[in-house]
């Protein structure tokens, strides 16, 4: 593990960067931006790093290209504008890396392709074969199919979901701002640099504050978010300013710059998927020896310490596990569907064939497949 800034040994990294530093207000690229920040992939993937780009910026470019007198609201005005402006994007960035001799390869995702855990598995090979044959695979949330149900809502989860999927050793968000501050630096004098995170805490998540730009939709509260899931995922994340002169080099090369977030443990593969990409079906609700049992013991969850459930789920589906205050514990993989966890609620496991005619699993949701919320 790595304990200081110094990042030369790295090998595998994913850089993400917002829309506010690729696309005017005028929804023209930043010609000059995008070619400094190819320059210094390319420079990384020379070197023999293994690099990946998560990129916004294209329903930006569409906007242009369509010629909108603002940004467009509906889902399908962003569609259009993504679509058009995906391939506009990806042009330009393909351009800028043949000037280095680097290929570069489109993948482009949606929230289900990570929820799906075969769709997961194959994107997790398919990313793994870009970069054994050296190639810099450009990513970013397939808006033109994405609904509200499925959109990740911002790149910087994306990215930190695919420095999971993909073992990544090192997470670099670029921002319009320099780092995390106790407060808005635009707004308030007052506001004081964050170097380093060792733990997101309530008091962190306060200092976080509302969306970013017109052609943005991330914000620092979604950095944080990004920070957290990267965090659990052993993964180091450093959110530093776009446009300063050669970051990506000197973050590697290990100055005090942006903010750090260090890991604070690392979830195996499965408990990963469990935790960050599955979306959550329902909750069941447990009593406080339950809760005590999977939080602090490592325990399954068995119907005894069953009170309550909420929502309508399957077998196989994520639920959340909430304890009597109200907070959730942990979430994991249903062992039964949510009408015959209502029945067997409280009941010891020897009454479970009694009073469901069947009983395939002890547990409601074995350990293996339990996730505790930290």
């Amino acid at each position: 593990m790595i304990e200081k800034r110094d990042f030369t040994k790295v090998n595998r990294l994913v850089v993400k960067i917002g829309s506010s530093s690729l696309i005017y207000p005028t929804g023209r690229p930043k010609l000059t931006e995008i070619e400094h920040l190819v320059r210094q992939l390319a420079d990384l993937h020379n070197q023999g790093r293994e690099v990946m780009l998560v990129t916004s910026g294209a329903i930006g470019m569409g906007v242009n290209k369509l010629g909108y007198l603002r940004h467009p609201k509906t889902i399908p005005e962003k569609q259009a504008a993504a679509a058009v402006g995906q391939g506009a994007l990806l042009n330009l960035y393909a351009k800028f890396f043949a000037e280095y001799g680097v290929t570069v390869g489109q993948v482009l995702l949606t929230r289900e392709d990570f929820a799906d855990r075969k769709r997961f598995l194959n994107i997790s090979n398919t990313m793994g074969t870009l970069l054994h044959m050296g190639v810099i695979p450009i990513i970013n949330e397939n808006d033109t199919v994405a609904v509200e149900e499925i959109k990740f809502g911002d790149n910087d989860n994306l990215a930190a979901l695919v420095a999971g999927l993909a073992d990544a050793e090192l997470l670099i968000l670029l921002s319009d701002v320099e780092g995390l501050y106790t407060a808005d630096p635009r707004r308030s004098a007052k506001a004081c640099f964050v170097s380093e995170v060792k733990e997101i805490t309530p008091e962190v998540e306060q200092l976080a504050g509302g969306v970013g730009t017109a052609f943005g939709s991330g914000g620092m509260a979604t950095k944080l978010q990004a920070a957290q899931i990267a965090m659990h995922s052993g993964i180091i994340t450093v959110l530093a300013l776009a446009s300063e002169k050669n970051v990506i080099r000197k973050i590697m090369d290990g100055e005090k710059l942006g903010t750090v977030f260090w890991p604070t443990g690392r979830l195996e593969n499965k408990k990963r998927w469990i935790a960050y990409n599955t979306p959550l079906q329902g909750k069941i609700l447990v009593d406080a020896g339950a809760a005590e049992a999977i939080s602090k013991k490592g325990k399954s969850l068995l119907p005894s310490g069953v009170l309550g459930v909420e929502g309508d789920f399957e077998i196989g589906n994520t639920v959340s596990v909430i304890d009597p205050a109200g907070k959730e514990i942990a979430r994991g993989i249903v062992n039964f569907t949510a009408r015959e966890v209502e029945l067997i609620k409280g009941a010891q496991t020897q009454k479970i064939s009694q009073i469901l005619g069947h009983k395939d699993y002890e547990e409601i949701i074995h350990r293996n497949n339990l996730v505790i919320k930290k």
